[in-house]
């Protein structure tokens, strides 16, 4: 049987073979997945990337011994004859479970040592623990898999990018320092002493000098570094975006290029879950802060929130009327809660908002067509029946309120709302809603300081050009801004970027940058648009979110192979590490350490 077969380590991989192959001479590799010995036969699952095929040899030789012997997770080459099942063995959970093949020759070519973790079943492990073994955690069947639909993600928006005129193109990884809104990655340089280089927050500023340069669409799979915290959907340190630059467009025209590239890869790997049709819906800020409270709303949850101070100005609930005429920027927002309607249930979710650092919940709740609860009673009859009016509400139905300043109690009401769809099980299961959300303002006030800042993406076009800039107060300019949001999911930011070195400079010297800082610290894209500029604008979807959402993953370090821990540690590698003193004189750095607490 050697003879037939030339190949040292495999005829076939494990995930290939069917009942027509049974007969042949047959050699695999792989890592021994388990085993289950009956006595005078042993069973052995043999995994490789593609699959699972089982062995099988009887009680007797050395083969048997050593097989027997050696650990899961071993790697091991195995040569012998397939054969078909019998059939009360067959197992249809996997392509391969109407074959097995008959162990003739062994070779051990990698023996494992005791596990630290399984990888064989559905085990849960510590963090620490995953991370620091992660080659065997990347081998489990689900982050497996989830590492493959990544690979598979990518391949799919590079095909669809280049088959609608985009140019793949790669941006430089050692920059310099850029206003992205986080802190960079600084990298010493040794041949120039005392400076550094910055690790791309984002391709930004090369992708604009790209259209500057005549290159018409451009994108990139792109690696970006930012030194911000860890969440539940934002990777510590770095992170993948499809970036996307294209000349000689508007808003509508990046929204209309992008959308299908999104739509056409959740469709292909989707799993039968429906995708929102085209057009995405386009929401503007002020609405979406309005009717959902934030500027990421899950549009499976049909609540939206409504305006209901006309309801207790001047009314008997002293608190919020008190609230209203002491300030007039004061406002009462009504979540409607359908469904909800019953005492334990409000009870429920005033215990929640206490939890979440908040006076209460103030609601009301109708039965017997009439509204119950404090509230109701002291607003009186007929201002309850007015909200229940306006709000459409029936019996079993309830309404819940929050009161201040919306800038300010706007999280929390985004909060209750999801809170709310998710107890009462109203949000859509299956789907994936999109939606864009546009005309961010340009500006925004510092509380603290009373500076404008800018709101977004200070590259960003203002609406109206130089004229809204001059003639308009600062936050009321509206910028050609947009956002692309999947089931509360951030995908992206991006805008029509502000191509005009005058314009520029009066947006800039509105947040209180002179003419020399924008000079200095935005010269060569400033200088490349003094000789002839297009009009551009372009996007940047996130990798890692969209292969989450793809996975049904509540966490993006699922859909990372490598990823870092919540403190930005890489626990396999050791990273970051302590560096030998020689390195810092070679850099021409010196060390300033927090000095240790001794007790």
């Amino acid at each position: 049987m050697t003879n037939s077969i030339q190949h040292p380590f495999r005829t076939h991989t494990c995930g290939e073979l069917s009942i027509q192959n049974t007969g042949e001479a047959v050699r695999l590799s792989g890592w021994i997945h388990r085993k289950r010995d009956h006595g005078n036969l042993l069973f052995v699952d043999l995994r490789d990337h593609y699959g699972i095929t089982q062995l099988v040899i009887e009680n007797k030789g050395e083969i048997f011994k050593e097989l027997e012997n050696s650990r899961p997770e071993s790697v091991i080459t195995v040569t012998g004859l397939l054969e078909k099942r019998s059939g009360e063995t067959i197992n249809s959970d996997i392509p391969t479970g109407e074959i097995e093949l008959r162990i003739e020759e062994l070779n051990v070519e990698s023996p494992a040592q005791e596990l630290p973790m399984q990888v064989f079943g559905d085990a849960e492990f510590p963090e620490d623990i995953r991370l620091r073994y992660r080659f065997l955690d990347l081998r489990r069947e689900a982050v497996h898999k989830n590492i493959k639909l990544r690979s598979d993600v990518i391949a799919s928006i590079r095909r669809r990018m280049v088959e609608i005129g985009f140019m793949e193109m790669q941006t430089p990884i050692l920059t310099t320092t850029s206003p992205e809104g986080a802190r960079d990655y600084l990298v010493p340089s040794r041949i120039h002493p005392g400076k550094f280089y910055a690790l791309p927050q984002a391709p930004q500023i090369f992708k604009q000098m790209l259209m500057v340069s005549g290159f018409d669409k451009y994108f990139q799979i792109a690696p970006c570094f930012r030194d911000e915290d860890a969440r539940a959907d934002r990777s510590p340190g770095e992170f993948y975006q499809l970036d996307i630059e294209m000349s000689y467009v508007t808003q509508d025209d990046v929204l209309d290029a992008i959308e299908p590239v999104l739509q056409g890869v959740f469709q292909e790997f989707a799993n039968g879950r429906e995708i929102s049709s085209l057009p995405f819906p386009r929401i503007p800020y002020a609405e979406s802060m309005r009717l959902y409270g934030s500027d990421k709303p899950d549009l499976r949850n049909p609540i939206r929130m409504t305006n209901a101070t006309h309801i207790f100005s001047g009314s008997g609930f002293k608190v919020f009327a008190g609230m209203i005429e002491k300030d007039p920027g004061v406002e009462i927002w009504a979540i409607p809660a359908p469904k909800g309607g019953s005492r334990s249930f409000c009870d429920r979710m005033n215990s929640w908002a206490q939890g979440e650092g908040q006076a209460g919940l103030g609601y009301i709740f109708f039965r017997d067509n009439e509204g119950a609860g404090p509230l109701a009673k002291n607003i009186g009859s007929k201002r309850t029946e007015q909200i229940r009016t306006e709000l459409n509400l029936s019996d079993g139905d309830a309404i819940f309120f929050v009161a201040g300043q919306p800038k300010i109690f706007s999280p929390f009401a985004a909060a209750a709302r999801m809170k709310i769809g998710t107890e009462l099980e109203l949000l859509e299961d299956g789907v994936f809603k999109f939606c864009w959300i546009v005309d961010y303002p340009m500006y925004e006030m510092d509380e603290d300081t009373g500076k404008m800042e800018f709101s977004h993406n200070p590259f960003s076009m203002p609406q109206g050009g130089m004229e809204a800039l001059e003639k308009i107060d600062p936050l009321d300019v509206l910028a050609f801004q947009y956002d692309i949001v999947c089931n509360g999911i951030e995908l992206s930011s991006g805008a029509i970027r502000n191509h005009r070195p005058e314009i520029m400079y009066k947006a800039f010297e509105i947040a209180g940058y002179s003419q020399n800082d924008v000079e200095e610290q935005f010269g060569g894209l400033l200088n490349a648009f003094k000789f002839g500029a297009p009009p551009h604008g372009g996007s940047a979807p996130g990798i890692d979110r969209i292969v989450m959402l793809l996975a049904d993953e509540p966490n993006i370090r699922e859909v990372i192979a490598f990823p870092m821990t919540q403190q930005a540690e890489d626990l396999l590698m050791k990273a970051p590490l302590e560096i030998l003193s020689e390195r810092y004189k070679e850099l021409h750095i010196k060390p300033d350490l927090p000095k240790k607490e001794t007790f």
